[in-house]
């Protein structure tokens, strides 16, 4: 464990043997953090996915650049079909950590495979396709949405619970619990998943996969039923013979009562019959009414999947002409999906991708469709993530890790072109890391963007120094 204000190595005493900082609280929270690892970790082998999450949330909340526990989060997403938020917590890792992380082959295996990246995107779309029918009321539209995301992504925990939900609204319990069990298989601590599976098999009268065996006993004069955890208690009834006479008796007054019980209930059973008949015409012309309107709805939807297959194919035919084109538009995508979640929103994994994107190409090639999109994305976390970057090559030239925090300050000023600060400290990083060239040249723009400012003097005064 190294100090976090001058990266000494600790020692068992409170505070740093280097710097003398107070490092008792950082300690305990580190160790903390590692606890939450460790029981995330346990969780995740038995494959309690819910529990390993919440354990690496609380893990990452006390130490965020705990990368083992960023990237374990991402393969539990990974594993619950949820690809965007595993990318994201991947991207972060790789921010914090860029060289000897796993994270990036993670990114570069995904990233390998564009249709099945294609595909990902695809079943979340039409996951948020399947709730919007919900909330319109249209359940035969987003089952059948929720049966093409389960086929195509199997283990999207929440479509296949959705999907489930929709069953027991209709009391389909059979094919809910075929949904819930490969649910409860994937994410055994899954709180819904095991709620929903145990009123699935009341209604079904399962227990663990077992029918449930009314269960009977004879104690005395009574007889006891198990039903479930229900006991009925029912008294014991002997007869005694009588002999044949009543025997006799009994069965012609029983075909007495069935013959004039035929022929006096025979118009109230053909009134019955004929409702039944009535109810069951019924019924199917309300299937054929729904099955009209699920047509009519699936055609409107294949006329919709057909104008955007064709918009996306003239749109794609604009971007062939380079493999940095094809980059820079999947990464403007990939931020577009992440800017897309609202306020759960990460601007850092959306500053990732922006990053990936070479200025070049936006300046010179880009259409100006690309490049409002590219604006907008810039604007909606350029001074947040610029302050982080800037704290972060702080960090890193405070410890004369010269690369690092050059790298993170050309970020600062990549997302805030405004930041007087952030350009001078690149410029004294380059100095300072030996870069005679590139510090001359970022001292020389510091004072043609901001000649009035305190900075300006100052880079004049190290232009001066450094000579020609």
């Amino acid at each position: 464990m190294n100090c976090y204000k001058c990266g000494c190595a600790l020692s068992e005493k409170d505070f740093c043997t280097g710097c003398g900082a107070d490092v008792g609280t950082y300690k305990k929270l580190i160790y903390l953090s590692n606890q939450y690892y460790n029981e995330g970790l346990e969780r995740a082998k038995v494959r309690d996915l819910t529990g390993a999450k919440e354990k690496l949330r609380q893990c990452l909340k006390l130490n965020k650049v705990n990368t083992q526990a960023r990237n374990l989060l991402g393969l539990v997403y990974f594993e619950l079909g949820e690809l965007v938020e595993a990318l994201t917590e991947w991207v972060i890792s790789t921010t914090y950590q860029p060289d000897k992380n796993i994270a990036t082959d993670y990114i570069s295996i995904v990233q390998a495979n564009p249709t099945a990246l294609e595909s990902i995107n695809t079943t979340i779309h039409k996951y948020n396709l399947a709730l919007a029918s919900c909330n319109q009321g249209s359940v035969d539209m987003a089952k059948i949405q929720l049966r093409k995301v389960v086929n195509v992504n199997p283990k999207l925990l929440k479509a296949r619970q959705l999907l489930a939900l929709l069953y027991i609204r209709e009391e389909d319990w059979e094919k809910a619990r075929r949904e819930l069990e490969p649910c409860r298989k994937i994410d055994i601590g899954n709180i819904l998943t095991n709620h929903l599976l145990h009123e699935v098999n009341e209604m079904l009268g399962v227990d663990d996969g077992r029918t449930v065996k009314h269960k009977e006993k004879e104690t005395g004069n009574a007889v006891y039923l198990q039903s479930g955890n229900d006991t009925i208690i029912q008294p014991k009834i002997t007869r005694e013979p009588k002999g044949f006479g009543l025997f006799l008796n009994i069965a012609v007054g029983l075909l007495i009562g069935l013959a004039i019980g035929w022929f006096l209930l025979g118009p109230i059973r053909m009134k019955i019959a004929d409702s039944s008949v009535e109810k069951e015409l019924q019924a199917v012309r309300d299937e054929l009414a729904a099955k009209t309107v699920s047509l009519d709805e699936l055609q409107v939807e294949y006329d919709k999947l057909n104008a955007r297959q064709e918009e996306t194919a003239a749109k794609l035919s604009t971007y062939e002409d380079s493999d940095g084109e094809n980059s820079a538009v999947k990464n403007l995508m990939l931020a577009q999906i992440e800017y897309d979640k609202g306020e759960s929103r990460d601007p850092m994994v959306i500053a990732g991708y922006l990053a990936n994107i070479d200025e070049d190409y936006v300046e010179q090639q880009a259409t100006e469709e690309f490049k409002t999109m590219f604006e907008l994305m810039m604007s909606s976390v350029g001074g947040t993530v610029a302050q982080d970057f800037f704290n972060a090559g702080r960090e890193a030239e405070q410890i004369m890790d010269y690369t690092t925090a050059i790298e993170n300050y050309k970020k600062a000023v990549f997302f805030d072109i405004e930041n007087g600060e952030a350009l001078f400290a690149l410029a004294n990083a380059y100095r300072q890391n030996g870069d005679k060239a590139n510090a001359k040249e970022t001292f020389t723009l510091v004072v043609e963007r901001f000649p009035e400012s305190e900075n300006a003097a100052r880079a004049r005064s190290f232009l001066e120094a450094l000579g020609d």
